[in-house]
């Protein structure tokens, strides 16, 4: 019974470890990831990665960064929806 204890408490461990390492498989979750930090907007980065799977990484980015420039700005990802919106 001990071992079967011991063998629960490892693995209950093991997950708490591995719920902390980031696991990005695809190009699209890592710009959804860079996108979210960029937006100071880590709440929404699966809509980001959504984003980056359907549209132009490299444009995304760019208006990403452009947004993420501007000081005057408090809710960035929100204007960065709005601008993405106005372009299509």
């Amino acid at each position: 019974m001990d071992n079967f204890k011991k063998a629960g408490e490892h693995y209950f461990e093991t997950l708490k470890k591995r719920s902390k390492e980031s696991r990005i498989y695809k190009p699209y979750q890592s710009t959804g990831l860079l996108l979210a930090e960029l937006l100071e907007d880590p709440s929404h980065k699966s809509l980001y990665m959504k984003l980056a799977k359907t549209y132009d990484n490299s444009e995304l980015i760019q208006l990403a960064r452009t947004v993420s420039d501007r000081k005057n700005i408090d809710n960035k990802g929100a204007y960065f929806m709005k601008i993405l919106k106005s372009q299509d």
